[in-house]
């Protein structure tokens, strides 16, 4: 009997293929290339898509599905958010920060005084929304304060678990309230490490601090004495941002860790000089830090310019409706069409690229094991209604998730439950911004 088979499936790079499945239906075992014309099948149980996705259910061996050229690819990578700030999961709140990042983040722990849905219930419902959209890893941020200290810390290592795979984390222990500004916070970031964090972050080490130099020093003795990666926050422009690039940069080589220190924002490219950029993206080049963008609503890192000089950019979601901004579902193709709107693309060669920054430039800069769509790895696809790589992100496309060869039905968990009263107390509206 023939071993089932997704048939006629279109990959990021054109191919249309035949994905061939071993006899439980759960995992990649041979691409082999299809005709264009029609499935060459022969199958014992041919289905229709809409009758597979419908069921539910793995295929058997003999059983077949024509994806009739759908565009197929493997689960988004979230290089960046913040499961344990939003208030998915809870009723709506008004945004209400301020100008400054001080600022937001004195808001911010207002509102957590004020929120009585638990860290875990909500990042657990931010999760969810991820996994209905296709998000297979995520990398969050977790803050670490005097306030909080470890507690959101625990809440999310404790999701990890819970969640059995089915989204895989990455925890960055993010020094939200500063290093340097708040006493005890380097050795609680220490502690997070040796709990189960998986990266260590920082925060504006100029402005936020008021010393670059300490603050990435504390930073990265930590990342050196525990062996885990760097995941620096970087709102800073012009000379301050400039500066503390060349700084991380600097650190970077110096501890040998090339390849293993992000750059989240980096919204100071968007503003250097043309001289000055090419000679800042070609020493974050050379030291291999990776810069992650959101495409956000003001400077931004030059996407296409840098992937010219060799740096490795990919996108994650940021902050998802939470104090700091009150946008979002989670959703990575939005985010993707967000990048190539806000960068100025047009061409398929650019949207490809913008498709890119949450698939496989993710997953190189995350440094994950046995990504993408190949023999051996699971079958675990994100397959859309879409021809191609730029049309999936040039317009909202229908989408189904399949993990381990089994179509899912839609997220559990909705964004926005019916509203809980005195969940949270009404407040003015202001202006946005991010974190």
């Amino acid at each position: 009997m023939k071993p089932p088979c997704l048939e006629r499936a279109r990959l990021a790079d054109g191919r249309l293929v035949d994905l061939a499945l071993d006899a439980c239906g759960t995992t990649v075992v041979d691409l082999r290339e299809a005709a264009e014309s029609g499935p060459a099948t022969g199958s014992e149980e041919a289905w229709t898509f809409d009758g597979w996705v419908g069921a539910g259910r793995r295929l058997e061996p003999g059983g077949s599905v024509d994806l009739g050229g759908r565009l197929v690819l493997p689960p988004f990578v979230n290089g960046h958010v913040h499961l344990d700030k939003t208030f998915v999961g809870s009723r709506w709140q008004p945004y209400r920060g301020g100008p400054t990042v001080s600022e937001r983040v004195a808001v911010e722990r207002e509102l957590r005084n004020e929120v009585d849905v638990p860290v875990a219930h909500r990042a657990l419902a931010l999760a969810e929304a991820l996994i209905g959209q296709g998000t297979g890893v995520a990398r969050t941020h977790v803050d670490v304060d005097p306030d909080v200290r470890l507690d959101h810390l625990e809440a999310v290592l404790a999701l990890r678990e819970s969640l059995g795979g089915r989204l895989d984390l990455q925890v960055v222990a993010f020094p939200q309230s500063g290093v340097l500004t708040s006493p005890g916070v380097a050795e609680l970031l220490d502690e997070a490490v040796l709990q189960g964090a998986d990266v260590v972050g920082g925060l504006d080490p100029h402005e936020f601090d008021g010393d670059a130099e300490r603050h990435l020093d504390a930073v990265f003795a930590i990342a050196e004495r525990r062996s885990v990666p760097v995941d620096l926050h970087l709102h800073e422009l012009g000379r301050h941002g400039e500066r503390a690039l060349e700084l991380l940069a600097d650190r970077t080589e110096a501890h040998g860790m090339q390849g293993l220190v992000t750059v989240s924002h980096a919204y100071g490219l968007g503003t250097l000089s043309a001289e000055s950029l090419r000679r800042v993206g070609e020493r974050l080049a050379r030291a291999d830090v990776r810069v992650m963008t959101n495409g956000p609503a003001g400077p931004m890192p030059p996407v296409l310019l840098l992937r010219s000089l060799g740096v490795t950019v990919f996108s994650g979601t940021d902050n998802v409706r939470d104090a700091w901004w009150p946008y979002g579902d989670g959703d990575m193709l939005t985010v993707a069409r967000t990048v190539a709107y806000q960068s100025g693309f047009r061409r398929d060669e650019e949207l490809e690229v913008a498709l890119d920054l949450v698939t496989d430039a993710a997953a190189h800069a995350l440094a994950l094991d046995g990504y993408g769509i190949a023999p051996g790895r699971p079958a675990d696809l994100v397959i859309l209604e879409a021809s191609c790589a730029a049309e999936a992100v040039a317009a909202p496309a229908r989408r189904t998730v399949v993990r381990s060869g089994t179509p899912l039905t839609a997220a559990t968990t909705p964004l926005t439950p019916a509203p809980r009263a005195g969940s949270i107390r009404p407040q003015n509206h202001l202006t946005s911004s991010r974190s």
